[in-house]
């Protein structure tokens, strides 16, 4: 019983990845505000080299990035931290990048523009995940 609490008291570390700086940074001020730790980055490569010195609880992904898409990213994700929960966001991505994702082993995916409570909501259920994975 004592895990589930000490688990309730951590902040959720969320790896954010994105080349729309200006996305990033408004969607890391709201997530933020909401006692969530973010690392912002904004490109696939940039995320890698964070992920080498970081740990992460979930990570939201763009599909379309210039240096590396987002799903050539999760699959570099998944065998760098296979613990880490992924959530795909995609404003031109097609149903069958989301299927692929999913597949690739993606938690879930929403097609931007989004609601902000939605994407918090899958934050806090990928992190639920996560956590009763490790337990």
């Amino acid at each position: 019983m004592p895990k589930e609490k000490k688990v309730q008291e951590n902040r959720i570390r969320v790896l954010l990845v994105d080349d729309e700086k200006e996305y990033v940074k408004v969607l890391s001020n709201r997530l933020t505000l909401r006692n969530i730790d973010v690392t912002k980055t904004y490109s696939g490569s940039e995320a890698l080299q964070v992920l080498r010195k970081q740990v992460f609880d979930v990570a939201v992904l763009d599909i379309k990035m210039e240096d590396m898409d987002g799903l050539e990213l999760l699959k570099i994700l998944k065998k760098m931290a296979p613990q880490i929960e992924v959530i795909m966001l995609t404003g031109h991505g097609s149903a069958e990048e989301s299927k692929q994702g999913m597949e690739l082993g993606a938690y879930d995916y929403l097609i931007k523009p989004c609601e902000f409570k939605d994407l918090l909501d899958k934050i806090k259920s990928a992190y639920q995940k996560s956590h009763l994975l490790q337990l």
